[in-house]
């Protein structure tokens, strides 16, 4: 028998996901800026991969890294679509363990998908800025399929063992979840199991991911505007410079939400309960929304592209 009388095991438990606490009534309303974000990620992503694959002149390393990042992008904004617009237009709240450990599963392995693209892109600019002439000799196709594989593989290898270490749980509190969607450290809280190992792991994989990864980009552009400050023409400096600000931009779209929601979950206790749910569900959002963006405006083989496939007699 169980030490907790009222404890519910997998996979019989159900879970209720959170929509927008203190504004439910709104929530059809609320739903419009959503969709209209889903549909804008969606469309985006799906146009730069679709040029990247059909254009050969964007057959290069750059847009290589580019396409991962856009394919991270749709996995995320596809992993949350469901359970956030089923609460918004249909108040669909149960999720079932399995399903709840399936999602989780894709929104982690997304994020962290994301952030080691974001540290390949650095390491692209970085070669192409410090070491031009030996660009495509370093990164080679292969090379690149590679790198591809390896953050696919060290994201599963990650996330595995904690998925693993939840089903071991027992959970007997309140089944309802603060998110619209699954994630690790909300779904942890509702178990009346000892969870030390759970939280040591989840923090550990946070500070290695994210940690490590900002640290390796940091780092990266340390190295890269040391490389143009050895540049002696001052436009070939800024030129060097103009190539590195969507990545800096993308850069920054995923990791200031990321440390926002961090700093409202910690000082926020007096926010509206609205709040931290609203800010969790942009930092999921906001990334494959202004990535496409960013992209189409500041690069221009990518606007140049794009307006060939939008407006042919436009080129």
């Amino acid at each position: 028998m169980s030490a907790f009388p009222n404890s519910t095991s997998p996979p019989s438990l159900t879970f209720f996901l959170t929509g927008v606490p203190g504004l439910e009534a709104a929530h059809a309303w609320i739903s419009i800026p959503f969709c209209c974000l889903y549909i804008t990620a969606l469309s985006g992503n799906g146009m730069i991969l679709f040029v990247i694959t059909t254009e050969p002149s964007l057959h290069k390393p750059m847009y290589y890294f580019l396409s991962m990042l856009s394919t991270t992008d749709l996995g995320l904004c596809i992993s949350t679509l469901v359970t956030v617009l089923g609460i918004f237009w249909f108040n669909v709240r149960e999720i079932s363990f399995n399903a709840c450990l399936v999602q989780m599963f894709f929104i982690h392995l997304f994020t962290i998908m994301e952030s080691s693209v974001l540290l390949g892109m650095a390491f692209d600019r970085f070669v192409a800025i410090s070491n031009p002439l030996r660009y495509a000799t370093i990164l080679t196709n292969s090379r690149i399929t590679q790198i591809g594989m390896a953050i696919v593989s060290i994201a599963t290898v990650i996330l595995i063992p904690l998925i693993l270490l939840l089903r071991r749980l027992s959970f007997c509190h309140s089944h309802v979840l603060q998110h619209s969607y699954c994630f690790h450290p909300d779904v942890m809280k509702l178990s009346c199991s000892d969870t030390k190992i759970n939280s040591a792991f989840g923090l550990t994989t946070t500070v290695l991911v994210a940690g490590v990864d900002s640290t390796l980009i940091l780092l990266s552009y340390i190295l890269i505007i040391r490389s143009i400050l050895n540049i002696a023409s001052p436009d070939e400096r800024k030129k060097a410079f103009n190539t590195c600000i969507s990545h800096i931009s993308a850069v920054a779209v995923f990791y200031i939400p990321l440390v926002s929601l961090s700093f409202v979950h910690r000082f926020g206790k007096q926010a509206p309960p609205y709040l931290p749910t609203l800010i969790a569900n942009v930092c999921l959002l906001l990334p494959p929304v202004m990535n496409p963006i960013i992209y189409s405006v500041k690069t221009k083989e990518i606007r140049r592209a794009l307006l060939k496939v939008l407006c042919p007699k436009a080129v």
